[in-house]
């Protein structure tokens, strides 16, 4: 057995990795918001945050 037989055999395990499904993956929004509870800064910090993604959209 030669050296090349051994890295092949390693690398025909990654196409077998499990593949996340598109459902099941998080956009990053899991922070919870209560407009009652909301100050000045988070009503600002809001903004900015949709003005972000409107140019990432963009792109």
């Amino acid at each position: 057995m030669g050296r090349d037989d051994r890295r092949s055999a390693r690398d025909k395990n990654k196409q077998k990795l499990p593949q996340v499904p598109q459902n099941m993956k998080s956009d990053g929004l899991d922070v919870e918001f209560s407009e009652e509870l909301a100050d000045h800064d988070d009503k600002v910090a809001q903004e900015r945050s949709k003005a972000a993604d409107k140019r990432a959209k963009r792109k």
